[in-house]
């Protein structure tokens, strides 16, 4: 199978979907039924404009059909029937891949043609576009994510008490999914910079008692945002060796 046709179609859907998607756009994906839907279907026609042009196949229409139909199906429901939190953003950026991870599988069914493998192989390697994809996943998407992700804390950060709610134990989890992260890619020197991190924040938090709320909350996001960094990182290493 041709790995860099889907390394490609993920490039454009991130590429159309963060990079390209501008404020203005998002605004007018909140108005009214009408005007929602012209709106979505002009960041679907960039879906699908990209995601052609990317994929090399320009004789094949399936490709900006499909990613067109498809992603105003899908952002047309999470609009229409859900808020802007973490869970519907992950349910429906996992929806899109799921539907470019079955185009591709039916395009690699029938991608033998050797003008098709040349046009392909001029277009990059798999190194370069799962590069790409990494990159892009670490500017944009993550920085949507971890917003989604630590905005459950804003309200208590102005609130009166020394801790947020749950804090401790997603710091926790995250410093520990870090560690085992560094241990398995060999690189034990990311322990003792994760420790010399928390050393750093958690002495602010015991100096001034007042500020463990937003030490707390940094360290959530910081961690959060280390953890997604590193787990692309190490999907992209995997798939350059």
């Amino acid at each position: 199978m041709n790995i860099a046709l889907l390394l490609r179609l993920l490039a454009a859907h991130f590429i159309a979907d963060f990079m390209l998607q501008t404020n203005r756009l998002n605004a007018g994906k909140q108005r009214d039924a009408r005007g929602r839907l012209c709106w979505l279907c002009v960041h679907s026609l960039e879906q699908a404009l990209l995601a052609w042009l990317l994929s090399g196949l320009w004789t094949c229409w399936m490709i900006p059909l499909v990613v067109f139909v498809t992603h105003l199906a899908i952002d047309f429901i999470k609009t229409h029937y859900s808020n802007n939190g973490l869970t519907a953003f992950v349910i429906d950026q996992l929806a899109h891949i799921a539907v470019i991870v079955v185009l591709w599988l039916a395009l690699s069914n029938g991608a033998n043609n050797l003008w098709i493998e040349r046009v392909q192989e001029l277009l990059g390697s798999t190194s370069l576009w799962a590069v790409v994809v990494a990159y892009v996943l670490v500017t944009k998407p993550t920085s949507i994510a971890v917003l989604l992700f630590t905005r459950r804390w804003n309200d208590a950060l102005s609130n009166e008490g020394q801790s947020l709610p749950d804090a401790g134990k997603w710091i926790g989890y995250l410093e520990r999914v870090l560690i085992v992260t560094f241990i398995l890619v060999g690189h034990f020197e990311g322990v003792g910079f994760l420790l010399a991190a928390k050393s750093i924040f958690r002495y602010g938090s015991l100096s001034k008692a007042k500020e463990i709320k937003t030490t707390e909350y940094v360290l959530v996001g910081t961690f959060a945002s280390f953890a997604i960094a590193i787990l692309v990182g190490v999907v992209a290493t995997r798939l350059l060796g």
